[in-house]
């Protein structure tokens, strides 16, 4: 299977602080789904912001479809990973909706009825297309995630990366945001504590801790092994 994602030999150390990640090494493929999971602190949230070039590896290396991550080449590997943030009001900062929804692909130079037709697509796709011009402020918490996830549907990445996108939603925003995620076509990464979310979309779970890589594999696999459950603080 063709990486569309891969992570290799990564440490890193946020300033006067400890390492968080410690020879990590990870591949993704194209189309995968997959689960990050793990105890808090155990580098999760840090390893998606790297794979969109919000952090920088202090050593090793960061490849996204075959382009190793840069400086010089961030606007590139930005237009391939797309990030939705733990919270959405990070990402939903225009007077309306359909405006975040049109901010990336306009800055990526689109014509005009280019850029409609991607945030058409994009708010019909996440149930809010009837809301675009609405305040992003006035928006419920699992409206405003569902915008956040149009922001990068919008610019048509290769991977879609997302940081506890169930986090404070009730039951009926969950269930919409799982049948989004499970209708997106290209490669997904979650990092997630929640595993309705993790049985329903994802067909691989992989563990962090302790900065690197200690459980990969298939869903049921991984979920049903003790040593992997206690990595991610299920034991019991």
């Amino acid at each position: 299977m063709e990486n569309c994602l891969k992570f290799e030999d990564i440490f890193f150390s946020y300033p006067n602080g400890p390492e968080v990640l410690r020879g990590l090494n990870l591949q993704i493929g194209k189309g995968e789904k997959i689960a990050l999971m793990g105890l808090n602190g155990a580098g999760k949230s840090t390893l998606l912001l790297m794979a969109n070039g919000l952090q920088m590896p202090d050593k090793g290396e960061v490849v996204v479809c075959g382009i190793k991550l840069e400086r010089k080449v961030l606007n590139e590997i930005r237009r391939l990973v797309g990030l939705v943030f733990q919270n959405a009001d990070d990402q939903l900062f225009m007077p309306s909706l359909e405006e975040d929804v049109a901010f990336g692909p306009l800055n990526m130079n689109l014509e005009h009825k280019e850029v409609e037709r991607r945030v058409k697509e994009a708010l019909e796709s996440v149930g809010l297309l009837e809301l675009r011009k609405r305040n992003p402020s006035s928006l419920s918490g699992g409206q405003k995630r569902m915008g956040a996830i149009a922001t990068v549907l919008s610019m048509r990445p290769e991977i879609m990366i997302l940081d506890e996108p169930t986090a404070n939603l009730d039951w009926r925003a969950r269930r919409e945001l799982i049948r989004v995620l499970r209708d997106y076509d290209k490669s997904l990464l979650v990092a997630t504590h929640d595993l309705t979310l993790v049985e329903a979309i994802c067909n691989r779970v992989v563990v962090i801790g302790e900065g690197r890589i200690v459980a990969d594999g298939a869903t049921p696999e991984i979920l049903s092994d003790d040593e992997s459950r206690r990595w991610i603080g299920l034991e019991g």
